[in-house]
């Protein structure tokens, strides 16, 4: 049976980075048996802590949590190693009577999870070393404006300086002759997952958000996190580790391509621009319940749609107990 077969399954808390995602879930876990799934492509890494807003020991350990740590960041996890990692720990979390509750950004893994990715062809080494020598001379927004005219609607939803999807996407095109958006098919979304999404309506207050948070991270020692994973583990600049937004402006910094003043900058814009990315896929999700975390009443009224969310959830898993 599909996870379409079957009533709501799972809850996920979904929302731009910085919109309060991981306090929301920690919350719930005080009033509702729950475990956290990370829906997170950075929080994966090991080491990765400060660029990553990764939760503290403290929280990890206050709620089960699930697909954090589990690479090396000289290692990768792709969208499908999510799906099939996310589907056992569904039927797990629930055998054990608890809800299971995604939480993160990464919309690409949700895709993945609830609807399902065509095969991809593999990665090919010559060709990405190839496009990266051609961004060294050209720039990436040059060949962000190629992406365009041979794959309009991925060059459309990508920024000109998103390195890692403009070089993944010119590399499945230079690999099949096909674009990259002709591999993903439309597919019924799977509704076993309610999803809450946290939306804010004004910009100026998540952006705020983001400039506080990337000055936190560069005072608590975000820069030497970097200095020390490069000591530690024979990476490079287009492992997808250090392709995560923070980490990348670090490299640059280090490597001196830019300055300290730069890095904040750059680490500011490109933190915005991953969330106009991520709520322009929220926004695509007919089955989402929204939510602006940035309300008056915020706190008590996503608490009590989580909860309920939950009780339906913990009755259906009753219901197969019985």
């Amino acid at each position: 049976m599909s996870l379409n077969d079957n009533p709501v399954q799972a809850l996920a808390i979904l929302g731009p980075t910085a919109s309060g995602k991981t306090a929301l879930a920690l919350s719930l876990a005080q009033a509702c048996p729950i475990e956290i799934i990370s829906i997170d492509s950075a929080l994966v890494y090991k080491e990765m802590d400060i660029g990553t807003a990764k939760p503290t020991a403290e929280e990890l350990s206050a709620v089960p949590h699930h697909l954090i740590n589990i690479r090396n960041p000289d290692e990768s996890y792709s969208a499908a190693d999510f799906a099939s990692s996310s589907r056992q720990l569904m039927r797990e979390i629930r055998q054990r009577g608890a809800v299971p509750v995604f939480v993160g950004g990464t919309m690409m893994y949700y895709k993945a999870l609830t609807q399902g990715l065509d095969d991809l062809p593999a990665a090919d080494a010559s060709i990405r070393k190839s496009l990266e020598n051609r961004a060294a001379l050209e720039g990436w927004p040059a060949l962000h404006a190629e992406l365009a005219q041979i794959d309009p609607p991925t060059a459309q939803r990508l920024a000109p300086n998103d390195t890692q999807r403009i070089q993944r996407a010119l590399e499945v095109f230079l690999v099949t002759g096909q674009p990259l958006s002709s591999f993903f098919s439309e597919k019924k979304s799977d509704r076993s997952v309610a999803v809450l999404s946290l939306e804010p309506e004004s910009r100026s207050d998540l952006h705020q958000r983001i400039e506080i948070r990337f000055a936190q991270m560069l005072l608590g020692g975000l820069v030497d996190e970097v200095e020390g994973l490069r000591k530690r583990w024979v990476l490079n600049s287009s492992m997808p580790s250090m392709r995560c937004v923070g980490y990348r402006q670090v490299w640059s910094m280090l490597e001196g391509e830019i300055s300290m003043a730069q890095l904040k900058d750059q680490g500011v814009f490109a933190t915005r621009q991953l969330a106009k990315r991520q709520l322009t896929w929220l926004r695509s999700m007919p089955e989402r319940t929204v939510i602006n975390p940035f309300s008056t009443g915020y706190a008590a009224n996503a608490l009590a749609q989580c909860q309920d969310i939950c009780d339906r959830i913990k009755r259906t898993i009753q219901a197969e107990e019985s």
